[in-house]
């Protein structure tokens, strides 16, 4: 089988970002349309947040399979089946929960592992993140150091993609 195309997109919060990579993962035409949700509800707000989005894949005329707050991303990886189109939403959120469980450098190998297992077998790998380090960088320790991280995370995951794309105010711009 021919390895699947990975797509990047980011945008800032309410830019439009979920909503064309749901668009972009149904027009691929697969076989399946997979949601992993990698939001994990702390509050009432990400609770709203998370039941929107699974309200919305309901009323979509194509059908969803949805893998709901992986904590261990390559475990999503036995669940794929081939020619699957996945969108992968929010990698920004998953990496905040996975910097207090372990290293950076491993779960960044994990993460690289992982989307190259789902390229072999998926048609299209779509990955949606917030925009990080277009502010200020913190005076806390350890949010700097996380904006760092995952700045240098996204310029190899768009190093690594097919296609990259930001948006704004709901017009993408396709960088790659």
């Amino acid at each position: 089988m021919v390895r699947g195309k990975l797509v990047f997109i980011t945008g800032g919060v309410r830019s439009g970002k979920s909503s064309f990579a749901e668009t972009y993962v149904m027009n691929e035409q697969a076989k399946r349309n997979v949601y992993v949700a990698s939001g994990i509800a702390v509050d009432d707000e990400m609770r709203e947040r998370i039941n929107r989005h699974q309200i919305d894949r309901e009323n979509y005329t194509v059908d969803w399979v949805t893998i709901e707050q992986p904590r261990h991303f390559e475990q999503v990886v036995p669940q794929i089946n081939a020619g699957d189109a996945i969108l992968w939403d929010c990698v920004t959120t998953w990496l905040a929960n996975e910097l207090y469980e372990g290293q950076m450098e491993e779960v960044e190998k994990q993460l690289f592992m992982a989307i190259d297992q789902l390229l072999e077998k998926a048609k299209v790998l779509v990955i949606v993140s917030n925009e990080v380090l277009d502010e200020a960088l913190s005076k806390y320790e350890y949010t700097s150091l996380y904006q760092q991280w995952i700045g240098r995370l996204h310029q190899k995951l768009v190093a690594k993609a097919d296609h990259a794309f930001e948006m704004e105010y709901g017009v993408s711009h396709q960088w790659k």
